[in-house]
């Protein structure tokens, strides 16, 4: 059974909150229209989102190669009727602005930020590399009072062959870059952990052509990753820290260590549970968008009608 949150230690305390940007004039403004929120770091870049819906509010965070609205787009019309859907983008995304620092470690304070200046508690919900962040958020802020994580990916649990398929993919994606041809660099990154029919379907949506700009953004986040020292999300001690009930999706047709990095995810937070989706692999946003919105429809309606 899903724990009661418990308060955290709050690290929001040195960030400032967000200057009223069309979602915040709720009062004036038709809540299903889409509007934007916007919050500016300590380092003094703007982190600013698509909000979408009325009802309780839940934070979106994107995976590693697009940005919130070409993430989550395609969830927005099964949810957006029961949910406030803040669809921020990372830094250097989207409607975000830039900076050299690319960590982990600031990539969490960019949402703490975001979070905090929303006001109240919010559900986080990660896909792929937004899932990492949305743990490491929600050991940390007493607002989060619910994480959903889509295909949670702990590096840890890859097998040999499962590592080498991700390296040729992200070497295969530098070698592109540098010829020039970034759509084609995307698609080969996303042939790491997508499968042809994902493949197929990003293809088609224009997925990839529409992520392309971001390479050498990903690429040098991607070094920064490696090199990063601090705590991650698959630490015992940052998992045993959330108190707030999770819940750890991956698709019946992913690779295994997906299916074991949900299970990591339940073995070590007293309120989380797996959920599997069935017939998706790695992409169930963009390719069972109906069926991911339902199963966070389950999980965060019974929040929603407690608070």
């Amino acid at each position: 059974m899903a724990a009661e949150p418990q308060d955290l230690v709050d690290g929001t305390s040195d960030v400032h909150r967000a200057r009223p940007h069309g979602g915040s004039r709720a009062n004036v403004v038709d809540m299903n229209t889409p509007r934007t929120h916007y919050v500016t770091t300590t380092d003094g870049v703007a982190i600013g989102g698509t909000v979408h819906g009325r009802g309780r509010p839940i934070v979106f965070l994107h995976g590693g190669f697009g940005d919130g609205d070409l993430d989550w787009d395609r969830l927005l019309g099964h949810l957006t009727g029961r949910f406030t859907c803040h669809l921020p983008s990372m830094r250097g995304r989207g409607l975000s602005g830039d900076h050299p620092d690319l960590s982990p470690g600031r990539q969490v304070e960019d949402i703490l930020a975001y979070v905090d200046s929303i006001g109240g508690r919010t559900g986080l919900v990660g896909w792929s590399a937004g899932a990492n962040l949305a743990l490491a958020a929600a050991a940390r802020s007493a607002a989060v009072d619910a994480v959903a994580l889509v295909e949670f990916p702990m590096r840890g649990l890859m097998d040999e062959q499962e590592q080498a398929d991700i390296g040729d993919a992200i070497a295969r994606m530098g070698e592109l870059a540098a010829e020039g041809d970034v759509t084609a660099a995307v698609r080969a990154f996303a042939g790491g952990p997508f499968n042809d029919d994902e493949i197929a379907v990003a293809e088609d949506a224009g997925y990839f052509e529409a992520a392309g700009h971001y390479v050498p953004h990903v690429l040098n986040q991607l070094q920064q990753v490696m090199a990063y020292a601090g705590p991650t999300p698959a630490d015992p001690a940052v998992l045993g820290a959330i108190s707030a009930p999770v819940l750890a999706l991956h698709g019946s047709e992913t690779m295994p260590f997906y299916h074991a990095s949900a299970q990591h995810v339940a073995d070590h937070v007293a309120s989380a549970r797996v959920r599997e989706i069935r017939g998706a692999g790695h992409a169930a946003p963009l390719t069972h968008p109906e069926a991911l919105a339902t199963a966070l429809t389950e999980f965060f309606a019974p929040a929603q009608q407690s608070s």
